[in-house]
């Protein structure tokens, strides 16, 4: 854990009971561990520093590299699965001090200012003065938060309980090569009525929500230290070339400039080792 930052001890509902707007938490989780399914009654904006966290819901799944952010509004039951070592900046809101944030989970890009605001929240302590810096801070928090840009790093799910059934395992293990008419024909439906029916249940297209698929299952493989050429070769891209465009069309950045963010992500700092129940 990084100087300054707080350990969570127990599970961080117990400090819900203060009525302070924002709290900010930090915890640590080591590599492959699951976090049951919950839910929070304050909005929750949580930053992985290193590894990668994937969040679940019923609407569908989003994954969180490291220095991007999830915003999970409250009351959504959610479960959190680690790649990595994951050391986690959380903030929980008060609703009713975000008013105009979405109702839906979403990925968002975390720019240098909101980097380091949350650092410095993280390191004030749970009651912090509620005027002077430690409330300038909150207060500057409150404001940023609604202007973070979204990131397409989310695979919806369709409530079509055949269809949710081939996209779930699909998501397991896809291949940009697959096709419209093999999983039409594999639901029983016309290529017209399936594409109709994939983009009223998903609101996506079927190549984009495959595309999507593709990026998403891609970032565990680049965290966890596989080349692009194996990342490309083992979800059906004809070349790495053309896995890379697609992975910089979505993240505006390169496979190779996302690994190095990755082993930039803790340059100065010592790799946390500990885990904290949430």
């Amino acid at each position: 854990m990084r100087m300054g930052q707080r350990r969570v001890i127990g599970r961080v509902e117990q400090y819900f009971s203060d009525t302070r707007p924002i709290i900010a938490l930090c915890q640590t989780f080591t590599d492959s561990h699951h976090v049951q399914a919950h839910l929070h009654r304050r909005g929750q904006l949580f930053c992985p520093m290193s590894g990668l966290a994937m969040a679940s819901t019923s609407q569908g799944t989003w994954l969180v590299p490291c220095r991007r952010a999830l915003w999970i509004p409250a009351g959504v039951r959610h479960e959190l699965r680690m790649e990595g070592v994951v050391e986690m900046q959380s903030l929980y809101f008060d609703t009713k001090m975000i008013p105009d944030m979405p109702e839906r989970c979403r990925v968002v890009a975390i720019s240098s200012l909101m980097r380091s605001l949350m650092a410095e929240a993280v390191a004030l302590p749970i009651k912090y003065d509620r005027e002077g810096r430690s409330a300038a801070i909150m207060k500057l928090i409150g404001y940023e938060v609604s202007r973070l840009r979204e990131l397409p790093l989310s695979l919806p799910l369709p409530t079509d309980k055949a269809l949710a059934r081939r996209c779930l395992k699909f998501s397991a293990s896809p291949k940009a090569n697959a096709k419209i008419d093999d999983w039409a024909s594999a639901l029983y439906l016309t290529r017209r009525t399936f594409t109709r029916l994939f983009r009223r249940e998903t609101g996506l297209s079927f190549v984009a929500w495959r595309q999507q698929a593709c990026v998403l299952a891609a970032l565990p493989k680049l965290t966890a230290g596989a080349s692009v050429t194996q990342t490309a070769a083992d979800l059906g891209f004809d070349n790495p070339a053309a896995f890379s465009t697609l992975f910089k069309r979505t993240l505006s950045v390169t496979p190779r400039q996302y690994i190095q963010s990755i082993d930039n992500s803790w340059e100065g700092f010592t790799r946390p080792s500990t885990e904290a129940d949430l």
